[in-house]
């Protein structure tokens, strides 16, 4: 009895002994992910803050903040690019993303569900063709797409850009949806066609709200990637009142002999403020996305 009273509190004080090593390992963690973040952030406050500088200050005063803050910039952008207003390429970049995104998500999706659960002749063949043209460069392709699009009289509409979303030719996301649909169980479609649903019913009033994860993710990453599109949109679109944003910031610098630097600061960060909006509203949905669909095999 003795010899238990006397070890208790030996054992106690071991018990309640601070973890150094975990403490500094977690301040080690911490330090890391703030400087990683600071990296990382700093281009977007330097764009922000340039933004703000006078045109002789934008390359010699590299420091975060303005010496001297002025509107101008901003203002000489709500004065119009080429004769139009920023409000237009606002209004194309938005039509072309918001397109984009609704055939993209129809598409994948149908195309997803079909490979995930329709038997038909041929399914795997098919599938790994598609998966192919993940590695196929785009640059292969655009020769061949920009004369079919000029022998249909496409050229210089947002058709071609937007078009080829209806298709499914986004592997990627066919990809995503596929390995969703292969995670949710057969006794939904068992159920269904008891109900008396055939496949399109079965998956506009059962598959596809479970696909919501699938679809916002296909949703915000077309979004994103086809807002930001330069080259694509450059080869298609030759008159300026049909430019988005991304040719209008290129035109705003071409239209004068001299980089207007401070301008296209100011335009370029116009031009985030939606995406930055657009994924703020959906990244829940985006970790949920990729978490429930990119993983399952």
């Amino acid at each position: 009895m003795s010899t238990q009273v006397a070890t208790t509190p030996h054992l106690a004080g071991r018990g309640n002994r601070p973890k150094h090593g975990g403490t500094a390992r977690s301040a080690i963690w911490y330090v890391g992910v703030t400087a990683l973040v600071v990296v990382l952030m700093y281009p977007v406050v330097w764009l922000i803050s340039s933004s703000f500088k006078p045109a002789g200050e934008v390359l010699t005063n590299l420091s975060v903040l303005p010496d001297h803050a002025t509107t101008s910039n901003y203002s000489e952008v709500f004065g119009g690019v080429a004769g139009y207003s920023v409000w237009q390429y606002f209004g194309n970049s938005l039509i072309v993303s918001g397109l984009a995104v609704i055939g993209n998500v129809l598409s994948c999706a149908v195309a997803g569900y079909a490979f995930g659960r329709m038997q038909f002749r041929g399914r795997g063949p098919l599938f790994a063709f598609m998966l192919s043209t993940i590695m196929l460069p785009h640059h292969v392709v655009l020769i061949p797409q920009y004369i079919i699009f000029q022998k249909l009289d496409m050229v210089n509409t947002f058709w071609p850009l937007v078009l080829p979303k209806f298709f499914a030719t986004e592997a990627f996301f066919v990809f995503l949806v596929v390995q969703f649909v292969r995670g949710l169980p057969r006794e939904l479609d068992e159920s269904a066609t008891i109900d008396g649903c055939g496949p399109f019913r079965t998956f506009w009033y059962v598959m596809l709200p479970l696909l919501r994860p699938a679809v916002i993710t296909t949703s915000i990453f077309t979004f994103i990637w086809t807002w930001n599109d330069f080259f694509s949109q450059l080869i298609y679109l030759n008159d300026p009142s049909k430019f988005t944003l991304p040719l209008a910031l290129q035109m705003f610098v071409d239209q004068s002999s001299k980089s207007a630097f401070g301008p296209m600061f100011a335009m370029s960060v116009l031009a985030l403020i939606p995406i930055v909006l657009f994924f703020i509203a959906f990244q829940r949905f985006l970790v949920d996305g990729v978490s429930t669909s990119g993983l399952k095999g």
